[in-house]
């Protein structure tokens, strides 16, 4: 039987539904350290993210693509023509390079690429191929404006020609962010109940089981090894991302964001955390080596606690951008992760401001992997 005549082809020339999933096709999702062919970010635009401290946030943008562009392009979703003159105003005086960008002008509800952007997959081939996987986004069961975000996927295959595969489960589309997982490249992926399994608050896909979301990740990500943590930290909107907590440094090594405080909410769920790594096992049977990420000290702004984490790091091919919070911990932060990576700098942006918007660097950004 042919491939073509295994998959059905939707109304999109590059559209598939794959009835037993990307990785039945040998697509999976790449770690984030594998080299990459662009990174995706989606201008500031929508001012409530970011309510009355609106004005420093392009100027952070225009840094974080000043770092990015040396070793990759930035592919950057803009609203409309003036939005994109804005930005290349700011990334001009910022001193990136222009070279390096490249402007879609998909209109956005926010700029959260990580959860509302194109997730990639990729096979080796032969042919080596760069497929889209087509998840549902629904702004974290939480928002109602999301609609113009959910067409980003598609709207990004299109753009770009590549294969869109639909994520169905029980014949209905699966709704998932990329902030709530973090892969290994080789078949492990982290996740947090609190996020995926919670029945009451923020359920993205009422009436799934463990089991069949488990294999959703296996289907569409090859993602074979599911490794479930709790919670997630407080101030977190999305309701226990795992990019804010625990993250894969290389394919057997996590780094755990760590709280000595025994009275601060994080503690707690740390701890458990930590615990539950301590009897997991990586897709080989392996042990998880596991490194402590220290947090800063809470952050509140108008007396709310926001999600400040070391953890939301960002791995490009020519650094690892890492959020500082002109906290005593950011020296610790960025040497425990300048000892970890050793084939790209690290370096800090600055993201006090940033985090009012419930979320930095990891969560604006997402990697298209290199062919």
């Amino acid at each position: 039987m042919g491939q073509e005549s295994i998959h059905q082809i939707a109304k999109s020339r590059n559209r598939l539904i794959a009835p037993h999933g990307g990785a039945a096709r040998g697509f999976r999702h790449p770690a984030e350290w594998e080299p990459h062919e662009a990174t995706w970010i989606g201008w500031p635009a929508n001012r409530t993210d970011w309510p009355g401290k609106f004005a420093p946030i392009p100027w952070v943008y225009g840094e974080i693509v000043r770092k990015i562009a040396p070793g990759e392009i930035v592919r950057i979703l803009v609203n409309s023509r003036k939005h994109e003159a804005s930005a290349r105003r700011v990334l001009k005086r910022a001193g990136a390079d222009a070279s390096r960008t490249e402007f879609f002008r998909f209109p956005t509800n926010r700029g959260w690429t990580r959860d509302s952007g194109p997730i990639f997959v990729k096979r080796h081939g032969p042919p080596s191929e760069v497929a889209i996987a087509h998840f549902g986004f629904n702004a974290w069961a939480k928002y109602p404006d999301w609609k113009k975000d959910a067409r980003v996927p598609e709207r990004a295959a299109r753009a770009l020609g590549v294969p869109l595969l639909d994520a169905l489960t029980n014949g209905r589309v699966f709704v998932f962010e990329g902030g709530s997982i973090d892969v290994n490249g080789s078949g492990s992926v982290l996740t947090t109940e609190e996020c995926l399994l919670d029945p009451v608050t923020q359920t993205r896909n009422p009436g799934l089981s463990r089991q069949e979301i488990e294999g959703a990740l296996r289907d569409y990500l090859d993602a074979r090894n599911v490794l479930w943590l709790g919670r997630g930290i407080a101030g977190d909107d999305t309701h226990g991302h795992i990019d804010d907590l625990c993250r894969f440094v290389n394919c057997r090594t996590v780094v755990l964001c760590q709280e000595p405080n025994s009275s601060d909410p994080n503690y707690a769920p740390l701890q458990e955390n930590r615990e539950r790594l301590q009897t997991m096992r990586l897709e080989d049977g392996s042990k998880i080596e596991v490194v402590p990420l220290p947090m800063p000290s809470p952050v509140f702004l108008d007396g709310q606690r926001l999600p400040a984490s070391y953890a939301n790091f960002y791995i490009a091919n020519a650094a690892v951008l890492v959020p500082t919070f002109n906290d005593s911990n950011d020296r610790i932060a960025l040497g425990t992760l300048a000892e970890l990576f050793h084939d790209r700098p690290v370096i800090g942006i600055h993201a006090v401001d940033l985090v009012w918007g419930l979320g930095t660097l990891h969560c604006l950004t997402r990697e298209q992997p290199a062919l």
